[in-house]
């Protein structure tokens, strides 16, 4: 009962009242915990790679949108911009990088191989990408094509011609046109109207078949506080979507990701109403975890933490891309808090 409260509550918030209003905590659920995945696009979609890398036994599977290999930047953010968004320094060192995954894994600093490989994973990206070369989703289908058990079956990698950087939608007549960027362009919100529904298809790829999508109107979008979950560059509050019954338990979860320039406080709910994860939540008893990052001097844009700059200023060697990164903590903790049993 008392989820149903904060639920409640949570409906309550008009915008304009967000900062006077104490906001819910992140509801208990009891999510099963085979049934929960990642999904990203950008800064979000290496922060997407970096959870399940970390904790692959806790993720049944990973979809990652233009966005390079992970730990593509090693920690430094000459490296992030020079050779994961564009290519100048060269493309990434595929073997240096699986390098450093194996000294993590004999470090205990993520996951195992044999969870690693039980992963499925779906890798897309828009071949007009100006923001992150399209060759860096190649190089990341490579990455897990190496990792993987099976990559025939495990393994599912999307291009799509003339679209730019983004979350390519299914734009219809609900959603505002301000709300929309182009689909070859980008910019704006970076929800691109491009027709794909690359929300379906990638949550089909890493849960199998799924019900047709339906309305939101019988699922409730909670917006709670992320204070008891406080990490660098994490912002106030972030966004849960419950469909109907999943209250009581037992519903699957996704994390959805977002990327630089797409937080709440710069294009407002966009992401998190419009992008398309929450119809195909609520036709299948899916839960979808919004976190949301925040600007700062460090982060101007608001990207999850991808190169190091939450650990950066006390860590020679940051271990943002570890179980030990703080922003990582941070989210296994709201999984955590939401695979909880609800309260009575």
């Amino acid at each position: 009962m008392k989820a149903l409260a904060l639920l409640a509550a949570g409906l309550l918030l008009s915008h304009g009242a967000q900062a006077e209003t104490l906001l819910p905590e992140l509801p208990r659920l009891a999510v099963e915990p085979s049934a929960t995945s990642v999904i990203g696009v950008s800064s979000g979609g290496y922060m997407a790679a970096q959870l399940a890398v970390a904790w692959p036994e806790r993720f049944q599977g990973v979809a990652v949108l233009a966005a390079g290999p992970w730990s593509c930047a090693q920690g430094g953010l000459g490296q992030a911009l020079g050779q994961c968004m564009a290519t100048r320094r060269g493309p990434p060192d595929l073997a240096s990088l699986d390098v450093r995954l194996r000294d993590y894994q004999a470090r205990g600093l993520v996951g195992g191989s044999e969870a690693l490989a039980a992963l499925r994973a779906f890798v897309w990206h828009g071949d007009e990408d100006s923001v992150v070369d399209p060759s860096l989703g190649l190089a990341l289908a490579e990455q897990l094509g190496e990792w993987l058990a099976n990559p025939e079956e495990q393994l599912k990698v999307v291009r799509s011609p003339g679209v730019g950087h983004g979350w390519p939608i299914e734009a219809d007549e609900r959603i505002p046109p301000s709300q929309l960027a182009q689909c070859r362009t980008g910019g704006g919100t970076h929800m691109l109207a491009c027709g794909l529904d690359i929300a379906g298809e990638a949550l089909a790829w890493l849960h199998g078949p799924q019900e047709p999508a339906q309305a939101t109107s019988l699922a409730q979008l909670l917006r709670f506080d992320q204070a008891p979950f406080d990490a660098r560059g994490l912002g106030d509050a972030g966004y849960v979507l419950v469909p109907k019954g999943c209250e009581a338990g037992g519903c699957g979860l996704t994390v959805a990701l977002h990327g630089c320039s797409m937080t709440e406080e710069q294009i407002d709910e966009a992401f998190v109403r419009y992008s398309g994860l929450n119809e195909w939540a609520a036709a299948n008893r899916r839960v979808v975890l919004y976190p949301q990052a925040t600007s700062s001097l460090a982060n101007p844009q608001g990207c999850w933490d991808w190169w190091g700059f939450a650990e950066s200023t006390w860590q020679l060697d940051p271990l943002h891309d570890t179980r030990e990164g703080v922003q990582v903590q941070a989210l296994m903790a709201m999984i955590e808090r939401l695979g909880e049993a609800p309260e009575e």
